[in-house]
């Protein structure tokens, strides 16, 4: 019996950080294994804000060899970037023609990077259409999200609907969003207010997964916490706290409570440190990896099969569409 299908693909925009570890690519080990797993770098989303040329060309193999060190397996997974694949930028323009300025107007997203930024590009207005060309090119029945990203999903179904509905036949599979269970939530070191980001302006707020280990110790000696000196999990008064309990929980496998009783009588330094130790011990074989594939042929080995995959895959959904809607001849 053959699995579903599932997509999905993280930016090249910086340095994951272990937020991003935690939420997302250790996920990325279970999927492979449950479906028949599209995993892309989308670096033409990448470009809807001003990007470095030669920094973005380096961020996507770093990306790759990130995959690659914490176990990503390109027997298994469909590994590829979508700039390498023309047909989602042809999708995209048609499924464009069939998207309305209002619904694409209503992206949190846009709203949400267009107040950052006066002169904004069309890119960023259009990129849901990109996204939802992104996901119905290969008729994918799942596509992993967190609440910030649903809505593009959810477009892609209406999409979907509607061209389905138009032309009287069901070309493209309705996606459904996987909605992962409640994790971690990794706060800044700096304003546990906020999630850890990756692109944070704070060079001591996030921790990145190429963090060496002396930048690992120095981020975590240094992170906030409170006066009081008592750890205790306690979300809404002692933030930085509870933040370092969780990642301690999560590195180790050990419930908050069990966390929270072992650290009993000791100082929020001891604290600190011990996090740092886990933190580095589970970093530390990813980063050996990551330098192995960085120097290896193994990157353009994975991207290459990706590639001629995917873009077999990808040629025949868009032909079919595009002789649907009239394009070319007949």
């Amino acid at each position: 019996m053959s699995k579903e299908r599932l997509l999905t693909g993280l930016q090249p925009s910086g340095a994951l950080t272990i937020g991003n570890y935690i939420g997302g690519v250790k996920r990325l080990l279970k999927y492979q294994d449950e479906y028949d797993t599209f995993l892309f770098v989308p670096d033409m989303h990448a470009i809807t804000v001003t990007q470095d040329p030669a920094l973005l060309h380096k961020r996507i193999k770093e990306l790759v060899a990130i995959y690659l060190a914490v176990g990503i397996d390109p027997k298994k997974v469909h590994l590829y970037i979508q700039s390498e694949n023309l047909y989602h930028a042809n999708l995209s323009w048609i499924l464009e023609c069939h998207s309305y300025f209002g619904e694409m107007s209503r992206m949190h997203q846009f709203k949400e990077k267009s107040k950052n930024h006066e002169n904004f590009t069309c890119g960023l207005f259009t990129y849901p259409a990109l996204m939802a060309a992104d996901i119905l090119l290969y008729d994918a029945k799942y596509v992993p999200t967190g609440a910030d990203q649903k809505q593009h999903v959810e477009l892609a179904r209406n999409i979907a609907d509607r061209f389905n509905s138009r032309y009287g036949k069901e070309y493209f599979v309705k996606p459904e969003p996987v909605i992962p269970e409640v994790g971690a939530r990794i706060r800044d070191l700096q304003d546990p207010s906020k999630k850890m980001s990756k692109s944070t302006d704070n060079p001591k707020a996030s921790v990145f997964m190429t963090d060496d280990e002396k930048s690992i110790r120095k981020k975590f000696a240094s992170a906030v916490t409170d006066s009081d000196g008592k750890i205790c999990f306690d979300e809404e008064n002692k933030p930085g706290v509870s933040n370092l309990l969780t990642l301690y929980s999560v590195f180790t496998g050990l419930k908050i409570d069990e966390v929270v009783a072992k650290f009993q009588g000791s100082g929020y330094g001891d604290l600190k440190n011990e996090v740092a130790n886990v933190v580095i011990d589970t970093m530390k074989p990813i980063q050996d990896k990551y330098k192995y594939y960085l120097e290896s042929t193994e990157i353009d080995e994975a991207l290459d099969e990706g590639r001629e995959f995917t873009n077999k895959i990808a040629k025949e959904k868009y032909e079919i569409i595009r002789n649907v809607v009239g394009l070319g001849r007949n």
